[in-house]
């Protein structure tokens, strides 16, 4: 498996998807990633010929024809493929899926099975292979296409589909590794102190991005002193708190930019940047285009 050295790059769904909420692709659609990543929504990939490996939090297991990987948002991961190989990518957010599923995507490790028993495949993809038999397998191609055919269309009905073939596909791959994955359930630990923590600085920063914060105030919020909080974010999101708050406040602005039709200035407001100019600069630095352009090009794709 290919190793790097470079800093790991957590990856938005504006940078690798067409839409915000869900996309689906296939093999050649984008420029392949080759190095260890994380992404802040969900993927599944699945093989549809070629054999190669996947690299998987700290695992390494295989990867082919007939084979499903289920990533969570935040897990480190990577699959070479090799040339010849043919694949499908399916990124979805976990509003578009499960908005009833009250965690941040980097506290979702923590989230009890018991509670979202969904999640089985993402979180214990590391200790399985989601491999499917024929039958199984020409079923999930048919899915495969009518995925690509109603995100092309994008209609309400279409989407509502959609949602049901996700919930079908990961439906699936529970029911063939039912047995295993309660049994790596039951030794889930749930929630650690670790992300007990972890999850009062997002909720903080989540409930104050109208306002200035500082790590000091954070760490206060989470009882943790401030070295400590710097220190576990790096650990578990690669991320400085600054680049955490910078992430959350750019993924409300985009939220309000594309739900609503507030005027840019009050966006800026309420994602804490009093200075208009300002925010423009460092929404145009992170996504690639201003604001405006930003909410033009979601307007287009909704009317198709």
């Amino acid at each position: 498996m290919p190793t790097s050295q470079l800093p790991l790059r957590t990856w938005r769904m504006h940078e690798r998807a067409e839409h915000l909420d869900f996309d689906i692709r296939f093999q050649g659609a984008r420029n392949e990633l080759t190095q260890p990543h994380r992404h802040g929504y969900f993927q599944i990939q699945i093989g549809l010929e070629g054999d190669t490996q996947q690299a998987i939090g700290a695992a390494v297991r295989p990867f082919g024809r007939c084979y499903l990987s289920f990533v969570l948002p935040h897990r480190i991961h990577v699959i070479p493929h090799p040339p010849g190989s043919r694949y499908c990518i399916v990124n979805f957010s976990q509003d578009f899926l499960w908005p009833e599923i009250d965690a941040d995507t980097l506290d979702l490790d923590a989230v009890a099975f018991s509670a979202h028993p969904q999640l089985g495949p993402f979180l214990f993809q590391e200790y399985l292979d989601f491999v499917l038999d024929e039958p199984d397998f020409s079923r999930l191609s048919g899915w495969l296409d009518e995925l690509q055919r109603f995100n092309a269309e994008r209609s309400f009905g279409g989407m509502a589909i959609v949602r049901g073939l996700l919930l079908q596909i990961i439906g699936l791959a529970c029911l063939r590794q039912e047995r295993e994955l309660q049994r790596l359930a039951l030794r889930h630990e749930g929630r650690t102190s670790r992300h007990d923590a972890l999850q009062r600085v997002v909720r903080y920063v989540r409930d104050n991005l109208e306002r200035e914060m500082s790590l000091t105030d954070a760490a206060a919020a989470a009882f943790l002193s401030p070295n400590y909080l710097a220190n576990l974010l790096k650990k578990e999101t690669g991320q400085t708190f600054t680049e955490l708050v910078t992430e959350r406040r750019l993924d409300r602005a985009k939220e309000l930019l594309t739900g609503s039709s507030m005027q840019v200035r009050e966006v800026a407001r309420r994602c804490g940047y009093g200075d208009e100019a300002y925010f423009n600069r460092r929404f145009r630095q992170v996504v690639g285009c201003t604001p405006r352009a930003f909410r033009d090009q979601q307007v287009a794709r909704l009317r198709g």
